[in-house]
């Protein structure tokens, strides 16, 4: 369904992504997971065309997406972080927001209040405002938005930050309920290791810009990568040192 080919991404002297190598089976819950600074929101961003590789590509279904892009962003789905719902619009309306462009108002909002009640959000959620939700609420509306047009490919970045325990698990089984039930292809970024035994069927780790490791979640702990099992397990590694002043 999608893959990538040896991206690269670098801001002035700052490498952040060195060859990244990577591949989606449709139907298939890819996690990536990594430090801070190890390249992983770059590398969704050079997939999703806001920001240009300095080399390599990103393949749909075999071909390069370069100038299929217009056809590729109809049949995705994204969860941003924040959940970023537009303030001055009801709940439905940003649920259905990309629903209103081809349909009728009644059709879209009917659709909207279905999803809503797909992530456990009532109809009375319908007509709020995102500033009258808590978190967990807009998480989900967010949720909604991301899956109200049946995408065929779903990104979710950073699903659970900002959550408590008890949300966090909510959303990481909404989010794994779906990709089953609908047989979407998914990529998810996270460093809480909670979402990706949830949510996981393959992980790949991400280091220094490059695929340091990458297998079924299963294969996670008995990976002999020691990295890979200090960041599995929270463990804390050496600082590098910078040069004496």
């Amino acid at each position: 369904m999608l893959a990538v080919r040896g991206i690269c991404k670098a801001y002035g002297a700052k490498r952040v992504l060195d060859g990244v190598e990577l591949d989606l089976a449709q139907g298939e819950s890819l996690v990536v997971i990594g430090g801070s600074g190890t390249g992983k929101s770059v590398l969704l961003r050079c997939i999703l065309g806001l920001e240009t590789p300095d080399a390599g590509a990103v393949l749909w279904q075999g071909q390069p997406l370069a100038g299929r892009r217009a056809a590729f962003m109809e049949g995705f789905g994204m969860l941003f972080q924040n959940a970023a719902l537009f303030d001055s619009l009801p709940v439905w309306r940003n649920v259905a927001f990309r629903l209103l462009r081809t349909m009728p108002k009644a059709r879209a909002r009917a659709i909207a209040i279905e999803k809503l009640a797909r992530v456990g959000l009532g109809p009375e959620v319908a007509d709020l405002y995102p500033a009258e939700l808590s978190g967990g609420m807009r998480k989900r509306a967010g949720l909604a938005r991301a899956i109200a047009a049946d995408p065929k490919v779903i990104f979710f970045d950073e699903p659970t930050t900002g959550l408590d325990p008890i949300r966090a698990a909510a959303i990481n089984a909404l989010i794994r309920g779906i990709v089953d039930e609908t047989g979407a292809t998914a990529i998810t970024i996270t460093h809480d290791m909670s979402s990706v035994r949830a949510i996981a069927d393959r992980v790949a780790l991400l280091d220094r810009g490059r695929v340091r490791w990458q297998g079924g979640v299963a294969e996670m702990d008995a990976a002999e990568d020691d990295y890979l099992r200090d960041f599995v397990a929270g463990r804390a590694r050496p600082m590098a040192r910078g040069p004496q002043a």
